[in-house]
Parts: structure tokens; sequence; C-alpha cells
């Protein structure tokens, strides 16, 4: 099988991620300079903006970001409710979770969302919330957010909604430029990501697929 050249594609990621940090608000070009300068590593601007699309194309109305500091994720997904509906952010790290509430907190004049902030683990705290109530998951950030989210996806989604794995490849933080799972340099998260593409992609409660945006963005659909 004949594999294409790697440059032209890494042109390509560049050129649309350069798009979509410079199509950024004031308002998200500063959280993420913030996040950035507390050295907390976010995601990809245009994989950001492809989720945004996501809740809009689903009609969402109740969303839950899963992640560790998903700052940029977070701020997306609240711009895309449109001013009304829920968020909300779980985070374990106290770093991450105080940067996204100091996030809310800014933000909360200027949305009639309901907002929430949790200090928790996801495995701790998703079990709790109601059955069939939420229309997209995005997960993010340390690698034990991935399973204990996808365990509870199934009961939490309703019928059409949306469960969205960012770094799938395991590659947050590294370039584009040839780099496979192989090569990532986080070795329990990539054999972690592995086995839950496997696992996603085998569940018959989900109808999924693996997109090139960001660093790998595994999406599954409730059927």
């Amino acid at each position: 099988m004949e594999h294409t050249p790697q440059s032209p594609l890494t042109a390509i990621w560049t050129n649309v991620e350069d798009h979509a940090l410079e199509r950024q608000s004031p308002g998200l070009a500063r959280a993420r300079a913030d996040a950035t300068e507390a050295a907390i590593p976010q995601g990809s601007a245009a994989q950001a903006e492809l989720l945004r699309a996501l809740e809009h194309m689903v009609g969402a109305t109740s969303v839950i970001v899963v992640g560790t500091g998903a700052v940029v994720e977070t701020y997306q997904l609240l711009d895309g409710l449109d001013g009304h509906g829920q968020l909300t952010a779980v985070d374990s790290s106290a770093q991450g979770i105080a940067m996204i509430r100091s996030l809310l907190r800014e933000l909360t004049d200027s949305t009639q969302a309901s907002l929430r902030a949790v200090s928790a683990p996801a495995k701790v705290f998703l079990p709790r919330l109601n059955a069939a109530d939420y229309h997209l998951i995005v997960v993010s950030g340390d690698v034990d957010n991935y399973r204990a989210t996808y365990e509870q996806a199934p009961r939490l989604l309703n019928k059409g909604g949306i469960i969205a794995f960012t770094d799938i490849l395991a590659l947050a933080g590294q370039t584009a430029d040839g780099v496979s799972m192989d090569d990532a340099p986080d070795t329990r998260k990539a054999d972690a990501m592995r086995q839950l593409l496997a696992d996603v992609e085998e569940d018959e409660r989900f109808s999924s697929t693996l997109t090139p945006s960001g660093t790998g963005l595994l999406l599954a659909v409730k059927r």
C-alpha cells in the first residue's frame, strides 16, 4: 500500500490550525494564553471549533466536559450553547479546576446557561448524574478520564448523543509531523488509547469514527 507523504498533510493541519487561531475571539485567545502561561496544555483550536459545531448539529443543550484544565474546549462549548442549556465541567486537578472556575466566573454574566465546575475524578462524579440527560460529552486530559467516562456514556447520553474523545493518539503537546501512536512519548496513555479505540469501535451501542482533528478525535454516537 502506498503511503501519502507526511509533509503535505502537516502543512494542511498547520494551515487549518492557524486559521482557527486567527478566528478566536479576544476572550478565548486570552483564556488560551492564561492557561499556557500556567503550564496547562490546551487542545487544538480547530478541534474546539469542530466540537462547537457538533453542539449545533445535535442541538445540544446539556454538555459535560471532562478534562484536565480543558479551558479552550469549555469556552467553545459554552459559546456553542448560545446562552441557554447547561454545561458541567469535571476536573480532578486543583490547578485545572481553578482555571476553569475562573473562566466560568468571568463568563457567567454573558450567558443564561447554567454553569457548574466540579472538582472530582470522573469515576466518582459521573455515576451521580441523571441517565439519558446529556447530548454531548467531551473527554480530554489525564488517561484516567477516558475509561471512566466511556463506561458512563451509554447511561448518560440520550439517543443520538455524542461522546468525543480528544487526543486519542496520545500526542498532546507533540508536533503533527510524522508522529504515530507508536511514537507517542506517554506510553501508558498511548496503550490505554489503543485499547479504548478498539473497544469503542466494537461497541454496538455506538456508531464511531476516528478523525484527524487535533491529535486525533474519536467520535461515538449513541445508537
